[in-house]
């Protein structure tokens, strides 16, 4: 844990330091220190700042909204970038916009109910027969359901010429541009996820033993599984909102911290969170300095960055049970 919070900081940092324009490290260092020109404080405190900000809170949210999807899945390839979940969030937000709806605010809310249709789609195909015994046969119906939604997001960039600018904005996946007025709209959603989380900690450990098991230690799994499912729907819309559709954060970053800490569900997800940062902002600043002075869409480098990770699990004689 310490160790992963150190490389948490040193990702914020160089989120600050590196960047595609003509500011540079020591510059960034300058104005750190409290010195600096103004064109350099100005990228470093008005530009960078908020976007590493943003980068923090929406590493967390998918990383621990794909941890808790995997528990309440009993899936180690359930993730929102895969199954729908942030394509659901993503064709929300671009109907919304289609339909003349401007308020950042409501674009929260809408990518979330998006994200919540997703993850009904989601449990209920695994509730399927074999899908659970089968967990390829999950992705292989998350991958459906994302190819149709991005279709049809698509479709709607046909439609509207003078939506599609704003459309394309949003459905990237980018940390450019992104403002605080999204975060701060966000905010009471994100502290009702956290509140539901610290409530499902113990409950998803006992899931992990068994369905049976946690009914005889006193939870109701039923229950359990429709919040975790809101949780998930919380977080992946709000993450959506604010960066656009990210892939493979939410399977890596589990899969890593349960690789270090083992099953235990809490300590996994306290893992997931610096972990999440360390994984979304390194793939931002690598984003910034690959083609500068443009940069590349930042779910290019997540999938670069997860996409070994999906293939080791696939590749595994035994998938891990959780």
């Amino acid at each position: 844990m310490p160790l992963a919070c150190l490389s948490a900081l040193l990702t914020c940092l160089a989120s600050l330091l590196w960047g595609a324009g003509d500011v540079g490290p020591w510059q960034a260092l300058q104005v750190l220190a409290g010195q600096g020109s103004d064109q350099a404080r100005f990228v470093v405190l008005e530009l960078r700042a908020p976007r590493t900000l943003i980068g923090m809170v929406v590493g967390m949210m998918l990383a621990c909204g794909g941890a808790l999807m995997q528990v309440v899945a009993r899936n180690p390839l359930a993730e929102p970038g895969l199954l729908g979940v942030s394509a659901g969030a993503s064709f929300a937000v671009a109907v919304a916009l289609l339909l003349g709806m401007e308020a950042t605010g409501m674009h929260v809310m809408v990518a979330q109910s998006g994200a919540l249709l997703g993850c009904l789609f989601v449990m209920s195909t695994v509730r399927m027969s074999g899908a659970r015994q089968d967990p390829v046969r999950l992705v292989l119906a998350g991958a459906a359901l994302s190819s149709l939604l991005v279709a049809l997001t698509s479709l709607a960039l046909l439609i509207d010429q003078r939506a599609a600018d704003e459309i394309r904005f949003w459905v990237i996946g980018s940390l450019a541009g992104r403002s605080l007025e999204a975060l701060y709209s966000s905010l009471p959603s994100i502290l009702l996820a956290v509140l539901l989380t610290l409530w499902l900690a113990r409950p998803l450990s006992a899931m992990v033993l068994g369905e049976q098991v946690a009914s005889g230690l006193g939870h109701h799994p039923k229950r359990v599984r429709k919040v975790a499912i809101l949780v998930v729907a919380l977080l992946v819309g709000a993450a959506t909102a604010l960066a656009g559709p990210v892939a493979f954060v939410g399977l890596a970053v589990p899969y890593v911290a349960r690789a270090l800490c083992g099953a235990d569900v809490r300590r996994t997800l306290w893992l997931c969170l610096p972990l999440g940062v360390t994984m979304l902002l390194s793939a931002d600043v690598v984003s910034r300095l690959v083609v500068p002075p443009s940069e590349l869409p930042l779910g290019v480098l997540t999938t670069l960055m997860g996409a070994p990770v999906l293939i080791a699990v696939v590749r595994a004689r035994r998938l891990p049970t959780l």
